[in-house]
């Protein structure tokens, strides 16, 4: 169906109608995700660059507010969150393998309470199903080990993996769905 949204956007919601559009995003992020993989330690470094950008801009932002809302209170204290905010991001931009390294742990970290919880659940509910969890809560646990066992040598690959396998993901899966769209194509 064709709508008229304010007085010249038309959408047309007609399922089968986008699927070019989730094909060709497709394709694009699974080249992406292949050129991350091409070169993981190129991969790590742009992602970690990326964060320490997208902080610096964060504090900036933060500062902005800290004297926006000034008649509020506490002016200094939003000031202070920002300044430090932009101070990690310096930290990050300087050296942005240590800040890899740091991100790598913190990955590891939060896939090992990840699949300890998910294991907890898995053993107190034992319901049907259960061991599919409790195997997804071990392979998270697995994945941790590996990361923390391997660190600080894999800080260098880690995020680019993660990244490229993440693109790569996103690109196949908005294929599928593309694909299957045009099969309902009216």
């Amino acid at each position: 169906m064709t709508q008229i949204i304010g007085s010249s956007l038309i959408v047309d919601d007609r399922p089968g109608r986008a699927w070019g559009w989730f094909v060709g995003v497709g394709v694009a992020l699974a080249m992406l995700g292949a050129l991350a993989s091409a070169n993981l330690m190129f991969a790590t470094l742009a992602a970690t660059i990326t964060v320490g950008v997208m902080m610096f801009a964060g504090g900036v932002f933060q500062l902005v507010h800290a004297f926006g809302v000034r008649r509020q209170g506490r002016t200094w204290w939003w000031a202070l969150s920002g300044l430090l905010y932009m101070g990690a991001a310096l930290v990050t931009l300087a050296d942005p393998l240590f800040a890899a390294g740091v991100l790598t742990l913190l990955l590891a970290a939060s896939l090992a309470a990840s699949g300890l919880v998910r294991a907890y659940v898995a053993f107190a509910m034992r319901e049907r199903g259960w061991g599919w969890l409790l195997l997804s809560g071990l392979v998270s646990i697995g994945v941790a080990l590996v990361l923390a066992l391997g660190w600080p040598w894999n800080t260098i690959w880690v995020l680019g993996l993660v990244l490229a396998v993440d693109l790569f993901l996103q690109g196949f899966m908005l294929l599928l769905a593309g694909f299957a769209l045009r099969a309902v194509r009216l």
